[in-house]
């Protein structure tokens, strides 16, 4: 769709520790579909290159439990790299009947600060996120997404940057 701004009342949660902290923010929203259990963002019609839209992912490792990893449309994660990172002999996906329970967000609204807010999992960022500056980030529901400093978002949930993330075949 379009980085129009939100124009209804209401902020989500996400939006409203945003303001809480101090942290500025520009509210972007993009179509979605159904893709069999889950929504999904349209990314034919999004008007922002997806490297520029990071994606929040719930994994668990062998050794540390959930840990949050924060990467590109485009990219993927490295597990073996972020296995590393995060002190973990391995990780994997948290499997998406699972993924409620573990973050308290559906698949498409998981972002790191309600994460951080509820549970204080260890959220690593792509090292992209740094060398951007400015990212988009979902705000806590589906289509609905928030750009702001990489670095603003990485120091309210105590996160790190690192290099784990890998770009995937079409990317």
């Amino acid at each position: 769709m379009s980085k129009k701004k939100h124009s209804g009342p209401s902020k989500t949660l996400v939006e409203k520790m945003l303001d809480k902290a101090g942290v500025e923010y520009a509210p972007v929203e993009f179509d979605t579909y159904q893709d069999g259990d889950v929504m999904q963002i349209d990314g034919a019609k999004m008007d922002v290159p997806r490297h520029e839209v990071y994606k929040t992912l719930v994994l668990t490792g062998n050794k540390t439990g959930p840990v949050v990893g924060v990467v590109p449309l485009d990219m993927h994660i490295d597990y073996k790299r972020l296995s590393a990172v995060s002190g973990n002999k391995k990780v994997g996906m948290v499997p998406l009947k699972d993924l409620i329970k573990t973050s308290g967000y559906e698949h498409g609204a998981n972002n790191p600060l309600g994460i951080y807010a509820r549970h204080h999992y260890p959220i690593y960022f792509a090292r992209e996120a740094e060398r951007a500056g400015t990212i988009i980030i979902s705000s806590g529901e589906i289509g609905r997404s928030d750009r702001l400093q990489a670095a603003d978002l990485t120091r309210l949930v105590k996160g790190q940057f690192a290099d784990f993330a890998t770009a995937t075949e079409e990317g």
